[in-house]
C-alpha cells in the first residue's frame, strides 16, 4: 500500500467508522425482511444504502442473503478496496469484502456465493440505465427480480441508539451554528453573508459538504436564510420558504437581500454529522417587530406543540396532518400555512436520517404512526408577502413521547440583533 490508512479518521484521530455492531445488526435485519418477503438475496449499489449496511460509500456493491438462504452476504468493491475493507471494520468484518467481479460474470459470481434467483434490486431508487445494466448481467438467473426499495427504506425508519446519538451530535453542532450567526449576523447582512459564517462552524466541525435526498430531481441549500419579504419568493424546492438563492442554478433560500430593520429573518439550517440529518428553524430580526408577528410565532408554537402531542401518542401521521391543518385554519392561516397558493407544500414535517427527505411526512396518505425510534423534523411557519413566521426542531420517538434532538427549549425562538 503506497498511502496511510492511519489518516482514515475524523477530527483529532477519532475513529468515526460506524461501528461492526451496527453492520451486523443492519444486515440481519434485513436479511430476515427478504426472508419475510420471500426474497432470496439483494444486491445493493445506491450510496446512502451502501452506506448504511457497510459503513462506506466505496464504488461497489454488496450481494445480502435472506436468512436461512443458501446465499452468503459478500461485499464486492471495484474501488478503492483497501478502503473498503478498513471503513468496514477491517479485520473484524461482518462478512468478505473482495474484488468485486466484472459485470460479464455478475450472475455466475451470484451463484458462486449460492445465489440462484435473481436478486432484488433498488428499482425505486437508481437510475433505470443502472437497473437495466444490471438486470441484464443477471438476465440467466431463476425467477423475476423484485424491488426491495420499501424494504430498506422501512428498516432505516426505525434508528438504532447509536444513530440516535449522531443525531443528537448532528443538533448540538446545529445549535453552535445558530449561536455563531447570533454572534455575527444582523442589520445590513447579506443572507449569504450569515450563511457562511454557519457553514465555518459546520465545516470545521466534519461536515462533507453533501445533503442527500430521495426525490428527484430535488437537492437543497442547508443554510436557508431568508430576509423579510425574500421569504416569499417561490423555489422548485418542496418547503415552506423558498428564497432567492444565489442565481437562477441556487434558486433556493440565501441570496443577495439584506437584514432590514425591523423584518422577520428566518434561518433555516441543516446539518449532517457522520451522514445524520439534524435540521432546526429560528427567528431573528434586527428591531422588534410588530405584535402581529409575534402572535404567528405563537400560535406556530401552539401548532407544533399538538402536533408532537400527536405523533407522541401514536396517531397516524396523516391524522397529526388533520390536526395541525386544522387548527391553521381555524387561525385563519389556510392560505399561509407552509407557503403561499399555489406555491404551498402540503406537510408539517418530515423524517430525517441519512436523507433529508426520509418516511413517514406528516401529511395526507401516510396513514401510520413515527415508529418509536422514528427521527422527525417538525416545522410549522406560515408565509406572507413580507415574511415568514415558524419553528423546527427534530426529534426522536421514544416510549415515552417525542424528545428533542435538536436545541428546543435552549435556543430563543426569536432573537434580536440589538
Amino acid at each position: 500500500m503506497t498511502w496511510d490508512i492511519g489518516r482514515l479518521t475524523g477530527p483529532d484521530g477519532v475513529d468515526w467508522r460506524v461501528p461492526v455492531s451496527e453492520l451486523e445488526n443492519r444486515r440481519m435485519r434485513l436479511a430476515e425482511a427478504l426472508l419475510e418477503n420471500g426474497i432470496e438475496s439483494a444486491l445493493i449499489d445506491d450510496p446512502v444504502e451502501l452506506y448504511w449496511l457497510t459503513g462506506g460509500r466505496q464504488n461497489g456493491m454488496i450481494l445480502v442473503g435472506a436468512k436461512d438462504s443458501d446465499v452468503q452476504t459478500t461485499h464486492w468493491v471495484k474501488r478503492s478496496l483497501e478502503r473498503a475493507i478498513f471503513e468496514s471494520g477491517g479485520d473484524d468484518c461482518p462478512n468478505p469484502v473482495i474484488s468485486q467481479p466484472r459485470m460479464a460474470e455478475l450472475a455466475e459470481s451470484i451463484r458462486k456465493k449460492g445465489g440462484v434467483s435473481k436478486p432484488s434490486l433498488l428499482e425505486g431508487k437508481i437510475p433505470h440505465d443502472r437497473w437495466k445494466f444490471i438486470s441484464e448481467k443477471i438476465g440467466d438467473l431463476d425467477g423475476t427480480s423484485k424491488d426491495c426499495t420499501s424494504i430498506l427504506y422501512d428498516l432505516r425508519e426505525k434508528k438504532s441508539e447509536w444513530e440516535i446519538q449522531m443525531l443528537r451530535d448532528s443538533g448540538d453542532i446545529n445549535k453552535s451554528m445558530f449561536e455563531a450567526i447570533r454572534e455575527k449576523g444582523g442589520l445590513g447582512k447579506t443572507e449569504l453573508e450569515m450563511a457562511a459564517i454557519a457553514d465555518e462552524v459546520s465545516r470545521t466541525a466534519g461536515f462533507g459538504g453533501r445533503i442527500r435526498m430521495r426525490k428527484w430531481p430535488m437537492d437543497c441549500d442547508r443554510v436557508v436564510i431568508v430576509a423579510g419579504s425574500s421569504a416569499s419568493i417561490p423555489s422548485y424546492f418542496d418547503s415552506a420558504i423558498g428564497g432567492i438563492g444565489a442565481s437562477p442554478i441556487s434558486s433556493l433560500g440565501s441570496g443577495h437581500a439584506k437584514v432590514q430593520r425591523n423584518s422577520p429573518v428566518t434561518v433555516d439550517i441543516v446539518h449532517l454529522h457522520r451522514g445524520y440529518v439534524s435540521d432546526c428553524t429560528r427567528m431573528f430580526s434586527a428591531g422588534i417587530l410588530d405584535d402581529h408577528w409575534l402572535e404567528r410565532l405563537e400560535h406556530m408554537v401552539e401548532i407544533r406543540n399538538a402536533v408532537v402531542d400527536s405523533l407522541g401518542k401514536g396517531d397516524e401521521c396523516s391524522r397529526t396532518w388533520e390536526i395541525g391543518s386544522l387548527m391553521a385554519k381555524e387561525m385563519g392561516y389556510s392560505e399561509n400555512l407552509m407557503g403561499m397558493s399555489p406555491d404551498k407544500s402540503n406537510f408539517l414535517g418530515h423524517s430525517v436520517g441519512l436523507e433529508l427527505d426520509e418516511t413517514p411526512v406528516i401529511a395526507k396518505g401516510f396513514d401510520r404512526p413515527l415508529c418509536i425510534g422514528g427521527t422527525m423534523a417538525i416545522e410549522p411557519k406560515v408565509i406572507f408577502p413580507d415574511g415568514c413566521m415558524g419553528t423546527e426542531d427534530t426529534f426522536v420517538r421514544t416510549k415515552d413521547g417525542m424528545e428533542y434532538l435538536t436545541m428546543g427549549d435552549s435556543f430563543p425562538l426569536i432573537t434580536d440583533w440589538i
